[in-house]
């Protein structure tokens, strides 16, 4: 369901980033002290414990969607959610849309 959810908002296929990342798009970052990459706009982690969710922290906006996602945790990057039938679907559909569109400038 996640990978048709973030495919039809991003109009991205998925695609695998290392063993456990399901990423959307891709972006290019480099910090001050030179380190670069490349990292999906916006992706998850089927873990365990919960879904880890990256890029959904990305925008401007995204604090007020996330009190309004239902119950989870945020970390530096990541949004974790134990139950997925626990979170507002519409309102992660909004994350992913604006986590894609913050990280497209990058």
């Amino acid at each position: 369901m996640l990978v048709a959810l973030m495919s039809e908002v991003t109009g991205e296929p998925a695609m695998m980033w290392g063993p456990s990342i399901i990423g959307f798009g891709s972006y290019h970052y480099r910090y001050a002290s030179g380190r670069e990459g490349d990292m999906p706009r916006v992706g998850f982690s089927p873990r365990a414990a919960q879904l880890a969710f990256y890029g959904l922290q990305d925008h401007p906006a995204s604090p007020a969607l996330l009190d309004a996602l239902g119950p989870h945790t945020t970390g530096a990057s990541c949004v974790y959610v134990k139950r997925l039938d626990a979170v507002d679907l519409e309102v992660l559909r909004d994350l992913v849309d604006l986590g894609y569109q913050a990280n497209a400038s990058q």
